[in-house]
């Protein structure tokens, strides 16, 4: 309870206080041009609600704008052959009916526990407007550390929601569509949307309690890429270009779709490895070894 009260006080005074950016920059210190546009964001303006309607914004952006170029590939017969499974179609109303559900969940789910992520995120350790922005190189690390730690939480999550009772009542939702398009990423029970969420905001707060500050340019780069790595699993296509055919433990839309349209096996969300480690991809790799033999022998016949 303790830890709560913290939180709801600390809640409280962001919601009553503005940024000064005079205050941000260290004396003598001088902003490049990408630091004082980030600056010019919150100056004068209220941290909290500033911090969460870039969250908002950025995330529903590229949310949507990275599913349209697979929703033209759906209108480009040429791209067909790229299809993974090429005799099911997505029609207009799967669409709208995702369409639908995704901005219940954007607003009344995600857009909630964005505003409430920066209090728990600031006690943490994470930096808004504090000088200087970081580098790509710290950038690189701590994604690449996000990424793992994401990844192992997704794939025992989802495992558990495989589980019979916790399949029926939430995660049966999230494979309705046994041939997902990219749109379906975050179609979910809402219960299903802040569990696997923990994962994507946890790992920059662990980060944060157990190895050094983020910067909250830093958090928006990983959930841009995030974003991206989830919406290509579940956009349907293999293109020879997929970054699986150039990084092998990469998971992308040929590790994922088999998921969907098998209801079993490949449990990972951005890598192979745990699915490997654990026996949980035997069925897949039966799946790509009797695919393999059929296109070897029809091109033999």
């Amino acid at each position: 309870m303790e830890h709560i009260d913290v939180i709801v006080d600390h809640f409280r005074g962001m919601l009553n206080s503005t940024v000064d950016i005079a205050d941000r920059i260290p004396a003598g210190y001088e902003v490049n041009w990408f630091e004082k546009t980030w600056l010019s964001l919150f100056d004068g303006r209220n941290e909290l609600l500033t911090f969460t309607a870039i969250a908002f914004l950025m995330h529903e952006a590229v949310y949507f704008g990275r599913y349209i170029p697979f929703l033209i590939c759906d209108y480009i017969p040429a791209l067909r052959k790229y299809k993974i499974q090429n005799t099911k179609e997505v029609t207009a109303e799967m669409q709208w009916k995702c369409l639908k559900s995704l901005l219940f969940s954007h607003f009344i789910i995600e857009g909630p526990l964005m505003l409430m992520f920066l209090p728990v995120a600031k006690l943490a350790g994470i930096r808004t407007t504090e000088m200087p922005l970081p580098g790509w190189q710290e950038m690189a690390v701590q994604i690449a550390v996000f990424f793992v730690l994401e990844d192992f939480w997704h794939y025992w999550i989802h495992r558990l929601f495989h589980w019979g009772p916790l399949y029926r009542n939430v995660h049966k939702i999230h494979h309705e569509f046994s041939a997902p398009f990219g749109m379906t990423a975050e179609y979910a029970h809402p219960l299903e949307t802040i569990i696997f969420g923990q994962g994507t905001i946890g790992g920059p707060i662990l980060y944060c309690n157990f190895v050094g500050s983020v910067h909250a340019v830093t958090m928006f780069a990983w959930i841009w890429l995030r974003l991206f790595q989830a919406i290509d699993a579940h956009s349907g296509y293999d293109f020879p270009w997929s970054l699986h055919n150039v990084l092998p433990f990469w998971a992308g839309a040929d590790h994922h779709d088999y998921h969907h349209a098998a209801f079993v096996n490949n449990f990972s969300s951005s890598f192979r490895w745990w699915d490997t480690i654990f026996g949980t991809d035997t069925k897949y790799h039966a799946h790509k070894a009797r695919l393999a033999k059929a296109q070897s022998d029809k091109k033999t016949s």
